[in-house]
């Protein structure tokens, strides 16, 4: 056996308690019966929204499925960060929906919803389209609170200071900025409060500039301000950023670590570093014409600024009255179902989820717990008790990567986490173990695009 295949066993022992407490999901087996037909209506062709179109059909390819979506064209936000260090480019972010429609005859419908009726269970589009259905879906995804800081606005954002959270023309225009950067410049990522979407990306984002800015960039400086104190992969994350970047983790880290792993603490530390929300990193205000970044301990004079502000459930969550004072959507934990409205189902980054994070691949299980629910209610009978998992890779640099692993089920009327202590890549993992996790992440990327799209 080779020194990479070992590792790679080794690697996967690390969350095997994963496969044991998942096992194989009911929703996976096929339906007993047939909806008859049904008609279920999709708002959103994201993540949720696709997977959820694709697995009705395959598990009722009798159901008359709509997929109603102003974009002919997904632009994925998951590995979007690579276009910032010219590992990917964004013709890369694109993905087709073609395969949907031509392979599981999903129809789609290009247009904007501008009317609902829960009564008739019907919607209306701005193209004067009334779709009706028996059963809805809402994935609404997210939208941005630019005007949470003072400063800052969508306009500011499309012109100066791009978040990109969203992928699209604010990502081509961070990733200009950045790779135009003056040679000792310094790059401030302004990182979001809880909830937000990917909780490893925006820690990611500037390790990868980081390790950018080392080849094209050695003077440059990189400063992740933050309103928190710790981030899901931390640990693990931030001792990426001491082997490749010379960064010394703050002594709280450094005590609860180094009993696992050694954490050398750097006399000439590297050019990134962390502000926490202790050390007074929250964001306060954003003056784009002096390109000036206020933080409760200081002042920053940046030459980018890269914001990812707070979120909550996109606009059409709100226009269809399925957010509640939270700005999120609350919905039954077994499938999903909006307690506010009835007969729609809220996947994806919008719902309440509890102890599930908001990224790509909570959004494709909830889908498919959705869609196993709708057929097993249209056709009359219960639903199987749900099982959800989660994975989210992450880079601390192009060959160092990292995960965090999670497996859910209802507790307690609750969504809670139910597998071991197992979630992370080990601190003590080898060379070739955190290399395999690289490849993965890229391996990832693919396979989960075609889980959700092909």
């Amino acid at each position: 056996m080779s020194p990479l295949n070992l590792s790679r066993r080794h690697w996967l022992g690390a969350s095997a308690g994963l496969l044991s407490a998942a096992a194989w999901p009911l929703w996976a087996q096929a339906p007993a019966a047939s909806a008859k037909g049904a008609r279920v209506v999709i708002i959103g062709g994201g993540v949720g929204g696709a997977t959820a179109a694709k697995y009705l059909k395959m598990f009722d390819p009798s159901l008359q499925v709509t997929v109603v979506e102003k974009n002919r064209t997904y632009i994925r936000p998951y590995g979007s960060s690579e276009v910032l260090n010219q590992h990917s480019s964004m013709d890369e972010l694109n993905v087709s929906y073609d395969t949907l429609a031509s392979r599981y005859g999903v129809n789609f419908v290009f247009d904007t919803v501008t009317g609902f009726d829960p009564q008739a269970r019907t919607i209306s589009t701005a193209g004067k389209q009334t779709l009706a259905y028996d059963r809805l879906i809402v994935s609404p995804g997210i939208q941005l609170m630019y005007d949470a800081y003072a400063g800052y606005s969508e306009q500011v954002a499309n012109t100066a200071v791009p978040s990109g959270w969203i992928p699209g023309a604010q990502t081509a225009l961070l990733a200009k900025q950045l790779q135009g950067m003056r040679q000792g410049g310094t790059f401030v990522m302004a990182a979001p409060p809880n909830p937000y979407r990917c909780p490893p990306g925006p820690y990611e984002r500037p390790a990868l500039m980081t390790e950018w800015f080392m080849k094209h960039n050695p003077t440059a400086k990189v400063i992740i301000v933050d309103p928190k104190d710790s981030f899901v992969t931390d640990e693990t994350m931030m001792l990426g950023w001491n082997r490749l970047y010379n960064f010394n983790l703050p002594d709280d880290y450094v005590k609860k670590m180094q009993s696992q792993v050694e954490i050398k603490q750097h006399a000439n530390p590297g050019m990134l570093s962390w502000v926490r929300g202790k050390d007074g990193g929250r964001t306060l205000k954003i003056d784009a014409k002096a390109m000036t970044i206020e933080i409760e301990a200081e002042v920053i004079k940046a030459d980018v600024i890269n914001v990812v502000p707070p979120a909550k459930a996109g606009q059409i969550a709100m226009t269809l009255g399925l957010a509640d004072k939270s700005g999120w959507c609350p919905v039954d934990r077994r499938n999903f179902a909006s307690t506010l409205q009835p007969n729609v189902h809220v996947i994806g980054d919008a719902s309440i989820a509890d102890a599930m994070p908001k990224s790509g691949f909570s959004a494709n299980n909830q889908a498919k717990v959705v869609a196993r629910a709708i057929i097993d209610e249209l056709a009359g009978r219960p639903a199987p008790e749900p099982l959800w998992e989660n994975t989210c890779y992450a880079l601390a640099g192009k060959d160092y990567g990292l995960f965090v692993a999670d497996v859910f089920k209802v507790v307690e009327g609750k969504i809670a986490r139910v597998n071991g202590k197992s979630r992370y890549l080990p601190l003590n993992a080898s060379p070739a173990q955190i290399k395999l996790g690289a490849r993965y992440q890229q391996a990832w990327l693919r396979t989960f695009t075609q889980d959700c799209f092909a």
